[in-house]
């Protein structure tokens, strides 16, 4: 895989992000959106009611996409969740760690001090992978909270990671 620039998404990606979204989704084993959400109801979830989303983009092509938004309102306001997916052509090319790690840096930007994932299905190994190798902890397991479409019902973990030592 060439280069690619983590950058803002523009109204252009809006077609790339949603035939992305839509690879992933549909196959139901790692994003609680039901499979068959609509093209609009998922780009108001993914760009517009994100506070910030992204897209790594490798000359024009965009190779995935990562949003950050406010967790809980209020009291739980300084807590941001994330997610991110990646085109099945750019997977295991390292463009989800880079995202992972932009939103890290941007989130702290944005005044956050710290990053939730809210229900990561137990089954997703290589993102927890990731997520641990970047300073993620498991914080809780949700027993049977994931309803994967070939497993059944599988735990979902809550991980959590402070922003502190981010810089950059």
């Amino acid at each position: 895989m060439g280069r690619f620039v983590i950058r803002p998404v523009t109204p252009g990606d809006r077609d790339a992000i949603w035939d992305i979204f839509h690879a992933v989704v549909s196959r139901g084993d790692t994003y609680a959106y039901p499979p068959d959400t609509t093209r609009a109801d998922a780009l108001a979830s993914w760009v517009d009611g994100a506070r910030a989303t992204f897209v790594a983009d490798g000359d024009g092509e965009v190779l995935g996409t990562y949003y950050i938004r406010t967790n809980q309102p209020g009291q739980g306001a300084h807590v941001c969740n994330a997610g991110y997916m990646v085109a099945a052509a750019a997977r295991g090319r390292g463009v989800g760690e880079a995202m992972c790690r932009h939103s890290l840096r941007e989130a702290r930007r944005l005044g956050y001090d710290a990053m939730q994932y809210n229900l990561v299905a137990a089954t997703n190994e290589g993102a927890i992978r990731l997520w641990e190798r970047v300073g993620f902890s498991t914080v809780g397991r949700l027993p049977g909270a994931f309803r994967h479409p070939t497993e059944g019902d599988v735990d979902a973990l809550v991980m959590y990671r402070r922003l502190a030592d981010v810089t950059g």
